[in-house]
């Protein structure tokens, strides 16, 4: 990739970012690892999604990679040099009032299980609406090895349109090992990329990028409608199977509120394919009826399938996060009862 102006700016962030992959880059299983990083090679050397990675190359990068996080993995986060200050790297608002000046944008938060998420990218758009503002990012100059391509920090928006761009790939390419015959399958049968990859994968980025959006739209509503008290419920739960759960039931609160009433509303084949290929983990648990429509409506067309659920899981999803909250004021022990509660018997 190319290297923005701010070269300072970009050392330091990417410094951040090989410390957070030092001390969280074993979270994963080794063949997720495996292919995060055969990606994160192809990003830091500029190859196209279609060419074929050098072997040689590829295994020297890995060895010299995992030293160098041996020697960060103790390091402090970098301050971040903006305008002649020494910014601290959590203080993304600060950044940015310099950055997004020059065209840039940074970012620095908190994932799921507490995991440090930092990047630097060029700033595509701006937009301000209803109190909460949207930047969109194109070409990332710094980022980790986990990029997540869409994050809320306050009341900002981040769409990093490269990550998701590089995860729709990687997603193809998992789904070509054996072709079967699901969500993620009808989805990519949407696009021609059989024959014209590239521009298959740039119109699904475009519609996708455009998915994202809504969800994290629909997580501010939902912030908004759960109040501060959530934030703290969640500081209280790191690295904790709660924590999993309750971040599943906001993601479906908010989906319930803008995410699929938009898709069913546009009548957007391509994204609810997409949408419930990504129904995994705990939101998979918590909503079976959303995958039980989807397969009724592919077998009969009818979009009310799912403008019925819509309603009963946006009440669903409320009521259940309002539960959640009154445990954790009831303490550690009502919550966490709480929480295998919705697995047991408040599922939908």
């Amino acid at each position: 990739m190319n290297k923005p102006v701010a070269q300072p700016v970009c050392e330091a962030v990417q410094r951040n970012c090989h410390i957070a992959d030092a001390r969280h880059a074993g979270d994963d299983t080794v063949c997720i690892y495996l292919m995060k990083m055969r990606e994160f090679f192809r990003w830091e050397h500029g190859f196209g999604f279609s060419a074929r990675l050098p072997n040689e190359p590829l295994s020297n990068w890995l060895m010299e990679r995992e030293a160098l996080w041996s020697e960060l993995e103790e390091e402090d986060y970098a301050d971040v040099p903006v305008a002649g200050e020494q910014v601290p790297p959590f203080e993304t608002e600060a950044v940015n009032r310099h950055l997004l000046e020059e065209g840039l944008v940074y970012s620095a938060g908190l994932g799921q299980r507490a995991r440090p998420h930092f990047f630097l990218a060029r700033l595509v758009a701006c937009e301000e609406r209803d109190g909460y503002r949207i930047l969109t990012c194109g070409e990332e100059y710094a980022r980790d090895l986990s990029a997540p391509p869409a994050m809320v920090q306050g009341s900002t928006i981040f769409l990093r349109r490269e990550a998701l761009r590089a995860l729709l790939w990687q997603k193809l390419e998992e789904w070509r090992w054996n072709r079967p015959d699901n969500a993620l399958g009808a989805a990519f049968g949407c696009y021609d990329f059989e024959g014209r990859l590239e521009d298959a994968l740039e119109a699904m980025t475009n519609q996708e990028l455009d998915t994202v959006r809504l969800h994290e739209i629909g997580e501010i509503t939902a912030g908004r409608a759960l109040g501060p008290q959530w934030r703290e419920m969640l500081a209280a739960l790191p690295r904790s199977r709660s924590e999993l759960i309750a971040r599943a039931v906001k993601d479906l609160y908010a989906d319930c509120l803008t995410t699929l009433p938009e898709l069913v509303a546009a009548r957007r084949t391509p994204s609810l394919h997409y949408y419930v290929a990504n129904l995994t983990g705990m939101r998979k648990v918590l909503f079976p009826a959303l995958l039980a429509a989807w397969q009724a409506w592919r077998e009969s067309g009818d979009w009310d399938v799912f403008a019925r659920l819509i309603d009963t899981g946006r009440a669903h999803w409320r009521e259940a996060a309002t539960r959640l909250l009154a445990a954790h004021e009831r303490g550690p022990a009502a919550l966490q009862q709480a929480t295998q509660d919705l697995i047991d018997k408040h599922t939908l």
